[in-house]
């Protein structure tokens, strides 16, 4: 069906909601897999202002009678994948959602490959933790940007964690057996999120979270609803890595138990940036499609003194919703 076909039944598409059913996991998983495609990476100067263009124009009741319904949302995704969802500014090519996989890529498989040394284990966790850096203050909210302050002292905190842990479990494993020591850098990489996330959104933690009725509007701010929220995202976040550094690991003790790696020692670091890249690819969207984007709390699981304020307003409702991050 055109464009065109759907504005003559007064049917415009909604472009400020996802395309799939939220309320499903194979609905949110089918959005995530559209925003974390790296091929989005690729679309040229040209193309993502073709696609502001198309889109801006169609949120101002414009249509466009040559273009699809499919080709619109594909027009919508292009767009998505480089520009910030509150500003529509241009974010920079390393800190959008379709480079999580080919940057998470190098960086795990170069963690996974250097970590027998202190010096190795020390960059690579600065470097994780640079990137990481990167992406927060790329995707900042454009309503209460970070301050320069919160977001170095976020990024000393966690890298400070990150080296902290892997330092701490490396010396624990000298006299362990050496597939522990593989797995120092996924320790590393789930302690810092645990450290970054919380330091990064505190004053939610200390304001609390908005909360929403089922037609939008604003009912209070919540701190129980922020803390699930940034439990969602930390949980999110280390399932993300916990394939790629956990699997990868135990088939790389395998190779260096048949001597393979012995007789090829070159294979290592490629072979486990391609393990961690083909991991990555699913469970970067599978995990971010864990919990719902717009989540929902029940009144009774909320603060009492914002319960009463809730039950004041003489609502019908008994559920409500916040929006958790990402």
């Amino acid at each position: 069906m055109s464009l065109s076909k759907l504005d003559q039944i007064s049917n415009r598409i909604n472009l400020d909601q996802p395309r799939y059913d939220q309320s499903t996991y194979s609905g949110r998983a089918k959005h995530f897999f559209d925003t974390t495609n790296p091929i989005n990476l690729f679309c040229s100067t040209d193309e993502l202002n073709k696609s502001k263009d198309i889109i801006t124009r169609y949120r101002n009741g414009e249509n466009f009678s040559d273009l699809s319904e499919d080709q619109l949302w594909r027009w919508k995704t292009i767009y998505d994948s480089a520009h910030h969802v509150e500003t529509g500014q241009r974010q920079v090519l390393i800190g959008r959602m379709s480079a999580q996989v080919p940057m998470n890529m190098l960086i795990t498989g170069c963690m996974l490959t250097f970590y027998k040394t202190t010096p190795q284990v020390i960059f690579w966790q600065w470097f994780n933790q640079s990137f990481n850096a990167v992406v927060n203050y790329t995707n900042r909210s454009g309503d209460s940007p970070l301050s320069v302050k919160q977001m170095g002292t976020s990024y000393a905190m966690a890298c400070g964690g990150a080296l902290g842990t892997a330092l701490g479990l490396k010396s624990l494993c000298k006299n362990v057996s050496p597939i522990f020591a593989r797995f120092v850098p996924f320790a590393s990489v789930a302690a810092a999120n645990m450290v970054n996330i919380p330091f990064v959104r505190k004053n939610e933690l200390v304001d609390g979270i908005q909360l929403l009725d089922k037609d939008g509007n604003k009912v209070g701010q919540s701190q129980v609803a922020a803390k699930r929220a940034i439990s969602q995202v930390v949980l999110s976040r280390i399932g993300m890595a916990a394939p790629g550094m956990i699997i990868t690991p135990l088939i790389m003790d395998r190779l260096e138990k048949k001597g393979i790696l012995k007789r090829m020692p070159w294979i290592s670091a490629p072979l486990q940036v391609f393990l961690a890249g083909l991991f990555l690819t699913f469970s970067t969207p599978a995990c971010c499609a864990l919990f719902p984007q717009n989540s929902s709390i029940d009144l009774s699981e909320l603060e009492p003194e914002l319960q009463e304020k809730i039950k004041k307003l003489n609502l019908k409702e008994n559920t409500f919703y916040y929006n958790k991050g990402l």
